[in-house]
């Protein structure tokens, strides 16, 4: 499932990034890679915010999208 329908709280791992290239290494660069533990904090305004590798990162619905979890 796309992490944007994961529940707050909920910590998952991620299975796969899709997007374009320009778009995967971005949030490669974020600590977005395959087998990473990721915890939504909280959904505000479409936004998603994560703790990933012990730390918080905000991103866009469009990019909580491309990430499977």
């Amino acid at each position: 499932m796309p992490l944007v329908l994961a529940r707050p709280g909920e910590k998952n791992s991620i299975k796969r990034i899709g997007g374009r290239d320009d778009t995967k290494k971005r949030l490669e660069t974020l600590g977005f890679v395959v087998g990473s533990a990721v915890t939504v904090v909280s959904k505000i305004n479409g936004n998603v915010i994560v703790n990933i590798k012990d730390s918080r990162i905000a991103i866009s619905q469009e990019m909580a999208n491309k990430i499977i979890v």
